[in-house]
């Protein structure tokens, strides 16, 4: 197909130099499944033999194999004054069985020769001899072009030599990587024209190149769209953007941009409203929070916090949406806070399940009590949970599921340890209870106390967790008199809400928000139909 663009992924070996990032055997096996689910042609699995856990990933997926992709193993050419055929370390690539091999070289004579230590004619050696034994073994090869732009930049005429030898030796792709992440698009535009020139048209078997961007001067998916335009057939990037120092090009930004407003085919549409779900499932496998603000797929992509810009979004999403969020897989949000009108607060309610009418006096009791609490230091746009119970308060559909009388907490350190003792006192249709537990803090034993008293009403809270904590000081120039906020979050193994507690006093903030997100936790089990409100994926 004309339009067809091959999407390779890189989040395996590439992305996870990520600063922060490390992944298991087991984390790299779900990735790759992942990323076959959403229809990925090229996964690149890591370095066979650089280390054990990259073998291992190689003969699990032997054992069970994907079903669309091709897995990729990657590796350098050989070293210089010996042979391919007698590098030990090629030997271990062929064993790992993948069809395709990327084989990375050098395109800028510094490395050839500080990093090296060898001659540029050694350097072309090595790489025609490297692609040749892999072809002649049954590999097909993409040849990565490391610090293509930079040696491009400074000896032009040395870095298309190397273009030249790979081709020749029989590499199906070259790509350009800008390893440094310092070109700008309108050098890699000219770069890629200027190479597609130098290599001709005439051969045999047409040149067809590639690029691999890195985010340094953050324009790593700009790079990538202006290189394809040139007439790049194949992208590499890696999921979120991960990797080494900033980060490589994002394939979340870059597949939709490609396919919905490019018009390339990268991969089926009912494989592209994936693309959220597969965005933040990764970003939990490597156990870094998802970027809310991602182009996309982020959390607040689609979210719309102003009154007039609610109001135009109800009557046509045209009018603040550059794309229909369903189409990759996220939703639109409706975000309330101390900037929201009459529009955000009716079409949250939507959202919730209720329908109100604009002239409910309670729409307008509503508002002003969710400006007031603002202005006490509430924050609602990132505690749903919390809004959707004061709405449901303001109109009376707030069971009463418990009431608080009060709680005590106290901790002891001896040594290095330090543990909390909760006594919560609270009352359920009626009945008194106090009970009390440890915790290795004192959220986490107020939560447990709360759990101990609730279960055997409500025995849908044993399976509540909490999955994050987090405090922001309000005014710090008040010191230890400091207002705090508290924002906790839950979940119940399918969804998650969060709840906030604001106070003087950190303890009560966090246990205004723990009693919150129980008692959500009971509004989600209660409803008829749930209806997910907070970040969940």
């Amino acid at each position: 197909m004309t339009n067809r663009l091959w999407i390779y992924d890189t989040t395996l070996r590439d992305g996870a130099q990520c600063e922060g990032l490390s992944l298991s055997l087991e984390d790299k096996l779900r990735i790759a499944r992942q990323l076959d689910s959403l229809g990925i042609p090229f996964i690149e699995g890591g370095w066979p033999g650089a280390n054990p856990k990259d073998v291992q990933f190689f003969w699990r997926l032997k054992e069970q194999p994907l079903t669309q992709a091709e897995v990729v193993a990657f590796c350098s050419t050989r070293r210089p004054g010996t042979t391919a055929a007698n590098d030990e370390m090629l030997q271990a690539i062929l064993s790992a069985g993948t069809r395709w091999v990327t084989l990375f070289g050098k395109s800028w004579d510094l490395h050839v020769i500080e990093s090296l230590k060898t001659t540029l004619e050694e350097n072309l050696a090595m790489i025609r001899d490297t692609i040749e034994y892999l072809r002649s073994q049954g590999r097909r090869v993409i040849y990565d072009a490391e610090h293509w732009f930079d040696g491009y930049k400074h000896n032009r005429d040395y870095a298309i030599k190397t273009l030249e030898a790979a081709a020749d030796a029989g590499a199906e792709w070259l790509v350009l990587c800008d390893t440094n992440g310092g070109t700008l698009p309108h050098e890699v535009s000219q770069v890629v024209r200027d190479v597609l020139a130098a290599l001709g048209t005439n051969r045999e078997v047409p040149v067809q190149l590639g690029i691999h961007t890195h985010n340094d001067s953050g324009v790593a998916v700009a790079n990538a769209l202006t290189a394809v335009q040139e007439g790049v057939t194949m992208v590499q990037g890696t999921i979120n953007g991960y990797g080494e120092r900033c980060g490589n090009a994002d394939l979340c930004s870059l597949i939709p941009n490609f396919q919905l407003k490019l018009g390339y085919d990268c991969i089926q549409d009912e494989q592209l409203v994936k693309l959220t779900q597969v965005s933040r499932s990764i970003s939990e496998i490597v156990n870094l929070a998802p970027d809310d603000h991602a182009p996309f797929v982020g959390l607040s992509a689609f979210a719309h916090k102003g009154g007039i810009h609610v109001s135009a979004v109800e009557k046509n999403p045209l009018t603040y949406e550059h794309l229909e969020p369903e189409k990759i897989g996220n939703r639109r949000r409706i975000v309330i806070s101390d900037q929201a009108g009459l529009s955000n607060v009716l079409a949250k309610a939507r959202t919730f399940g209720m329908d109100l009418d604009r002239k409910n006096p309670a729409c307008r009791q509503i508002l002003e009590k969710l400006k007031d609490l603002e202005s006490q230091g509430y924050q609602f746009e990132g505690a749903e949970a919390s809004f959707e119970l004061l709405m449901r308060e303001a109109l009376e559909q707030r069971p009463p599921w418990f009431e608080i009388k009060g709680f005590q907490v106290h901790c002891d350190k001896v040594g290095e340890d330090c543990t909390a003792l909760a006594t919560v006192k609270l009352s359920v249709n009626g009945t008194n209870i106090l009970e009390a537990a440890e915790g290795n803090g004192p959220v986490s034993a107020l939560d447990a106390a709360l759990r101990k008293a609730l279960v055997n009403f409500y025995p849908a809270i044993a399976h509540f967790y909490l999955t994050d904590y987090k405090v922001r000081i309000l005014d710090s120039g008040a010191g230890t008199s400091a207002k705090t906020r508290v924002l906790v979050e839950f979940s119940n193994g399918q969804d998650r809400w969060t709840t906030v507690g604001v106070s003087g006093n950190i303890l009560d903030a966090s246990y205004q928000a723990v009693v919150e997100g129980l008692e959500y936790g009971l509004v989600l089990g209660d409803r008829e139909a749930i209806v997910l409100t907070v970040s969940s994926y």
